[in-house]
């Protein structure tokens, strides 16, 4: 009996003694887990950035200058010198009239212009009354208005350098007068300066007294994605529309290049002020699925700590950021963020 006593006991404190030893070893191996559990991350530092306010308009573009070519009156049309698309410099004959008035009026002056001169020496003699001399200086100053006049309604000429935007008549037909255009007017020939466009945009009232003139401005256009032209502020309309409350600002757009066409649908954006803002890469703020809220990491003594946020717009690769608990400083968790948790150990990767 004695020796069965002993074999229990010995038996129960090795029993024990290995208990001992194996609870040892779990809560070792449960160090060593919750030392691999920590997320590795990358952090940057929060720092308020400077950023331009602006706000954007639709609007289409037009021709900087745009003139419809036509004779004070109507005639026959010898000819059309230029076609839809053609480059035109500036005083380029472009349409011939009929001349049979402008000879007429020109032989008229010529037989003026002789009899002047003989009264005019005549005068310097007195050998005539002066209202004789009067009454023909007049008829001549009359001739002479007259073939000046029918000269420039006879050959029309470009206005500018331009490019040839509508073509109405063929030579040898009537010009009658009679609207013709998209306009509401009369043409032979229509004309329009591409080299530069402008743009009447309808702004808010309230941004009356941020908006100066000659302020750069960026246009956007749907034809060419990512691309951006330069623009500027023009003129300023001086009175507000009651019925929208906006008023118009006319800006002008280099087109050097010759890629924007009159009619091309853009948008307008003008840098109104500059503010201090929270600027953070796109991919550190994070989306609860299934809802529109927002939310990224903050590094705080190796816990990542979930912040909720507001969005705002977008500049390049950077989206701007709200939040009451973000401030300079903080520790921003920009990559390995996707499977944290609010709490969760993290270990930042210089």
């Amino acid at each position: 009996m004695k020796q069965i006593r002993t074999f229990i006991i010995v038996f129960t404190l090795g029993a024990a003694l290995f208990s001992s030893c194996k609870s040892g070893s779990k809560e070792e191996a449960r160090t060593v887990d919750a030392g691999q559990d920590k997320e590795v991350v990358k952090t940057m530092e929060l720092q308020m950035q400077t950023v331009a306010r602006s706000v954007e308009y639709p609007a289409s573009l037009e021709a900087y200058e745009e003139v419809h070519l036509a004779p004070a009156s109507p005639g026959r049309i010898e000819g059309i010198f230029a076609d839809v698309g053609d480059r035109v410099a500036k005083g380029k004959s472009l349409v011939q009239m009929d001349r049979t008035q402008l000879l007429q009026a020109e032989v008229q002056l010529k037989n003026l212009e002789v009899d002047f001169r003989r009264l005019d020496t005549l005068a310097k003699y007195g050998s005539i009354a002066q209202q004789q001399y009067d009454q023909l200086q007049t008829q001549y100053e009359v001739a002479k208005t007259n073939v000046e006049f029918l000269r420039e309604n006879t050959q029309l000429v470009a206005p500018f350098d331009g490019v040839i935007s509508g073509r109405y008549f063929e030579p040898g037909e009537m010009y009658s007068g009679a609207p013709n255009t998209a306009a509401g007017k009369a043409a032979v020939l229509s004309v329009v300066q591409i080299d530069r466009l402008k743009v009447l945009v309808p702004v808010s009232e309230k941004y009356f007294p941020e908006v100066k003139n000659r302020m750069e401005t960026t246009v956007r256009v749907d034809v060419y994605p990512g691309q951006t032209f330069a623009g500027r502020i023009d003129r300023i309309h001086p009175t507000i529309d009651p019925a929208n409350h906006t008023f118009k600002v006319e800006l002008v757009v280099n087109n050097a290049k010759g890629l924007l066409r009159p009619g091309m649908f853009a948008r307008i954006a003008f840098e109104l002020d500059k503010e201090e803002a929270i600027l953070l890469p796109s991919m550190a703020v994070l989306k609860l699925q299934g809802s529109n809220d927002r939310y990224l990491f903050v590094e705080e003594n190796g816990v990542a700590r979930r912040v909720s946020v507001a969005v705002g717009r977008r500049y390049d690769d950077n989206i701007e950021v709200f939040s009451d608990e973000l401030k300079p400083g903080a520790r921003v968790i920009v990559s390995g963020q996707a499977r944290l948790l609010d709490g969760v150990p993290v270990e930042v990767k210089e």
